[in-house]
């Protein structure tokens, strides 16, 4: 009743990046989520906290060759083409965060962390069991 998925650290951080700037919207990948169309099946994310890196490193480290990802965005997939061959967005906000951790080594996990600390105090609006609120509502 379980569907894991590869998604890890790094997808998860740049998928929220993603969100707020090319969506306006604050979102990421939960790690784990009841199906919508198969009542009982559960999607999880076994690799939710692990950095791509550490995935890379233990691969090499075991001989191991990765089939090309199967998500519906393969042709521009960002851990398929890091040769700058393709205009994904996703490789383009991998590269941003790379940048950003140049200079601060914890923006990568600022990014990931701001996720689990939102203050709905602060919010403007939100939505919540498909109910949005906002503010206002406290005036």
């Amino acid at each position: 009743n379980k569907i894991a998925l590869g998604h890890h650290f790094d997808d998860v951080i740049e998928t929220n990046l993603m969100s707020m700037l090319y969506s306006g919207a604050v979102r990421t990948m939960m790690p784990k989520v009841k199906s919508t169309s198969c009542p009982g099946m559960e999607l999880i994310r076994p690799l939710y906290y692990v950095h791509e890196a550490d995935i890379k490193r233990w691969r090499d480290d075991n001989g191991l060759y990765f089939i090309q990802c199967a998500c519906k965005f393969t042709e521009t997939c960002s851990t398929c083409h890091t040769d700058g061959t393709t205009d994904s967005k996703r490789l383009e906000v991998k590269k941003l965060i790379a940048r950003l951790a140049e200079t601060n080594s914890q923006v990568p996990g600022n990014i990931f962390h701001a996720l689990e600390n939102v203050n709905l105090d602060t919010v403007l609006k939100y939505k919540q069991a498909g109910e949005e609120h906002t503010f206002l509502e406290q005036y």
